[in-house]
């Protein structure tokens, strides 16, 4: 069998079924997820491991394949013949090779086209400081800031460089200059890019993910630096994520950090995808703007208070997140079932929509 061409018909079908995942696991025919469902597509042949282990090796390079057979598992991008990319996790369970894929768009959507709030043209605006986008994982971190990072390309003539484990989204250069820079095919490491940006005279800097301790310090830095940097955490709120990143530190260390960051950062957004009625998915988001009451609570590590000062202060373009849900259940967007489900603080929602 042509592993490849089989395989390049089965995403025709996720292609034209607007899936958002693709899965091949041995045991099973191939299965896709529409809105949340997956789907076995059950017309398909049931793969075999060895028909899983050729359909992973078909879309690697042979450095791909040797990583891949060290360290078990890998992430990486699959252009699609210009049709759509795929963000490919390959992995071994039970001593077979699985294989999931997300579709991403090629057209990168705007902030209206996310039903994002219209605060987050702000950021877009920004010379330097320290935006995070956070979320659980396929909660549309990356769709986000790829919106954010294409209207600044769209606006302003500066130099945006994007460290990423794999590449999702590709922008075509407008106004701006984007280098777009691949863990372990561009750099070894995103500690490693992120320092040598420092040399590359960026105005703009997105970091994937700040996964380690070295990523945050100088993620921090280069916002304190004169970037605008945008990076992604995986949090739930606003003040989680305050949390997260003071913790990794040594207890020596957490206050420095918690003045750096009260000094360097503009915002957090967290978001979350909800079922709508009408199908498919709307984010919900939570909006935390660095004002004088935020700076003061991250410096006084009085991170507790923060989501107080979120639900006063909606005037400066903040979002709590029982808001956001109540907004979207009054707009019949989402069931209130939905939103009581989503919601931290069920009580408090149930108040808002009384």
């Amino acid at each position: 069998m042509d592993y490849l061409k089989e395989l390049k018909r089965l995403l025709d079908i996720v292609v034209k079924e607007e899936a958002s995942d693709f899965h091949i696991s041995a045991g099973h025919p191939a299965v896709i997820r529409i809105t949340g469902q997956l789907i076995p597509l059950v017309k398909e042949k049931i793969n075999s491991p060895e028909d899983c282990r050729e359909f992973a090796f078909c879309t690697m390079t042979e450095e791909k394949k040797k990583k891949f057979l060290e360290t078990k598992e890998i992430d990486y991008s699959y252009d699609f013949d210009g049709k759509a990319r795929f963000r490919v996790n390959v992995f071994f369970q039970r001593g077979n090779i699985s294989i999931a894929m997300r579709l991403i768009s090629m057209k990168i959507r705007t902030i209206e086209e996310l039903s994002m709030p219209p605060v987050l043209h702000q950021f877009a605006e920004k010379s330097q400081g320290l935006v995070l986008i956070t979320g659980a994982s396929g909660q549309g971190k990356s769709t986000t800031l790829a919106a954010i990072l294409d209207e600044i390309n769209h606006t302003r003539a500066v130099h945006i460089i994007t460290i990423e484990d794999p590449i999702e989204y590709v922008y075509q250069d407008d106004r701006s200059i984007i280098d777009q820079r691949e863990v372990s095919e561009d750099t070894l490491s995103f500690d490693n890019a992120l320092r040598a940006t420092f040399r590359q005279n960026p105005d703009v800097i997105m970091v994937g993910e700040m996964r380690d301790i070295e990523t945050i310090g100088t993620t921090i830095t280069a916002a304190e630096t004169g970037h605008l940097v945008f990076a992604t955490v995986h949090t739930n709120s606003a003040s989680q994520t305050i949390h997260r990143i003071v913790d990794v530190f040594p207890a020596e260390q957490q206050n420095q950090i918690g003045f750096q960051l009260a000094g360097s950062l503009i915002g957090v957004v967290s978001q979350r995808l909800i079922p709508r009625i009408a199908g498919g998915f709307i984010p919900v988001c939570e909006v935390m703007m660095c004002n004088t009451a935020v700076a003061t609570l991250i410096r006084e590590n009085k991170i507790h208070e923060l989501p107080a000062v979120i639900e006063t202060s909606s005037r400066e373009g903040m979002i709590s997140t029982n808001r956001s849900l109540a907004d979207l259940v009054r707009r019949k967007e989402i069931s209130l079932k939905s939103a009581i489900d989503y919601s931290f603080n069920p009580a408090e929602l149930k108040n808002l929509l009384r």
